[in-house]
């Protein structure tokens, strides 16, 4: 017997009414790219979202035609996200910060017949246009700009185009496993893989973000994304405000700390979601300015392992709450969150503090599990290390344009991170498999050192490879950059070690660097740090 209850499509569009219907005027503050801020709100950017789903339907575009993006996070690329979607086409957001031959790769392995541009990116489009194999819109996400005309001839804009759509245009009844939107992983080796979500699984990730036990965005909050829109959807934040009706500051193209802080101030952000050097020129910038970030209650950390220091920072200067969350492209991107059980409330303050460290339990929607290298499932005893593997409503199923085999391995998905779990599901990502250190037989992680590392008063940054070693195949170096006006020695800073890790994990060297080289999501590139300094304790020098 079947359940006598409706079915209703999980549909991209059913968030963008609801916001419509019922928070229109849940504000929307967009910083300008040429400088300047408007706003807006949910109403009027669902009226734009249907006008433009009903002018890219008079283009004639093939049926779910990629439409990508290369825009910063902004009021215009927020009606993209609902208006491309909702009509039955995939928004394809593309990474700026590439390299133009994996910009050229990206766009003609998914075939973007439409692509969308901040004015910051004429030049770039101009380089590359000839070598895009598919594209047969090109539109700049502004009004009429006669000198964007001129380096890109046939260009359309984008305020004649939604003006050009009908406001009364019905978003059509989609199957739900219908192709949504596309990301690409930032191709560290190799070129990027495209990973294709469905507007069955976003719906369900917007669910997964919004539980109490998550990040739960509620209609009370003031969210700024400051995670890029062309980022994993700005981690589903704009689908989960839509679902809640919460309102938004996008920040447009200036990510420095002093301009967030003063978007926090002057807007009463309350939950702010970024990457970890996000926060730390966010919190330079308010010591320096005096703010004490008094709106912000909370703060969501994902991308790379979030420094305890930072987290301490954060509680005990301006009171805000650090959510350490951990996904990947591949997952949507949530996968665990970091929220306490009841049962830690009785715990010392130190203890429940140092909980908070971690990555965190599987959101409901996402089982996670810690493998040998033979397949087998591992005791989850916090101690235990092994291959983190993951499946659920919004993990991939396929790489775009591969196939099932190649990607999953017994029905579940290989993370690359290496992690234990313990008995309440809390995951700690010890490294990524291809940058833990095996020194002598035992492995160490280097993001324990760095956490460690990063703390030091005199560092900016710093990272911990694994050089090879004459005795013990390889033994942690740290790469370190020193904060403006210090000068420590290597000395000074392996002081910082003491008492905190076994002295034989332990880096050996410190080598200083100018800066840290990374990829386009800002995550560190250890493949080049290795290049560089893989062989430093062979050379007795830097």
């Amino acid at each position: 017997m079947l359940g006598q209850m409706m079915k209703q499509p999980l549909l991209i569009s059913s968030l963008i009414s609801h916001a419509e219907r019922y928070h229109p005027e849940g504000e929307i503050i967009s910083v300008l790219t040429t400088g300047g801020v408007e706003q807006t709100n949910w109403g009027k950017v669902a009226e734009s979202a249907r006008r433009l789903g009903s002018a890219l339907n008079g283009l004639g575009l093939s049926p779910q035609a990629r439409c990508g993006t290369i825009a910063w996070n902004n009021r215009r690329h927020l009606e993209i996200y609902f208006g491309t979607s909702g009509a039955g086409f995939v928004c394809h957001t593309i990474n700026p910060r590439l390299f133009a031959d994996q910009l050229i790769y990206i766009l003609n392995h998914a075939a973007d017949e439409v692509l969308f541009i901040d004015k910051t990116f004429v030049p770039l489009i101009a380089a590359i246009r000839d070598k895009l194999e598919h594209l047969k819109h090109l539109v700049l996400m502004s009004g009429p700009d006669a000198e964007a005309t001129e380096a890109l001839p046939g260009l359309v804009f984008y305020d004649e185009l939604v003006a050009s759509g009908d406001a009364g245009f019905d978003w059509p009844d989609l199957d739900e496993n219908t192709a949504s939107s596309l990301c690409y992983t930032s191709g560290t080796t190799g070129n990027p893989k495209g990973v294709l979500y469905s507007h069955r699984s976003t719906v369900l990730h917007s669910f997964g973000i919004n539980m109490a036990d998550s990040i739960a965005i509620s209609a009370r909050d003031i969210v700024m994304a400051v995670v890029p829109m062309f980022h994993v959807n700005a981690w589903g934040s704009p689908y989960a405000s839509a679902m809640t009706g919460a309102r938004m500051v996008l920040p447009g193209p200036n990510l420095d700390g002093a301009s967030l802080v003063g978007l926090i101030d002057r807007y009463n952000v309350s939950l702010a979601l970024g990457v970890p050097t996000i926060w730390q020129g966010l919190l330079a910038a308010a010591k320096k300015s005096g703010s004490e970030l008094t709106s912000l209650e909370r703060t969501v950390v994902g991308g790379s392992a979030c420094p305890p220091s930072m987290i301490a920072t954060f509680r005990e200067d301006y009171g805000v709450e650090t959510i350490h969350a951990w996904g990947m492209t591949e997952m949507s991107p949530v996968g665990s969150v970091n929220k306490p059980l009841a049962k830690h409330g009785e715990l010392p303050e130190d203890a429940q503090h140092k909980l908070r460290e971690n990555q965190g339990r599987p959101v409901f929607g996402v089982e996670l599990e810690i493998w040998d290298d033979a397949g087998k499932p591992l005791p989850h005893d916090g101690e235990t290390q092994g291959a983190l593997v993951t499946r659920g409503h919004w993990i991939l199923d396929a790489y775009y344009r591969s196939d099932r085999d190649s990607t999953l391995r017994d029905g579940w998905f290989d993370t690359g991170d290496i992690a234990t779990m313990d008995k309440d599901g809390y995951i700690t990502i010890r490294d990524r498999a291809k940058d833990i250190i095996k020194s002598g037989g035992e492995w160490i992680s280097s993001v324990e050192l760095e956490n460690i590392a990063i703390a030091h008063p005199d560092l900016a940054d710093a990272a911990v490879i694994g050089a090879t070693h004459p005795k013990w195949d390889e033994r942690p170096v740290l790469i370190a950059v020193k904060a403006e006006g210090a000068d420590p020695s290597e000395a000074d800073i392996l002081k910082v070690f003491e008492d905190q890790v076994a002295k034989w994990q332990v880096p050996d060297r410190v080598v200083f660097a100018e800066e840290l080289p990374r990829n386009a999501t800002g995550k560190v590139l250890k493949r080049d740090l290795r290049e560089r300094f893989g062989d430093v304790l062979m050379q007795g020098e830097s």
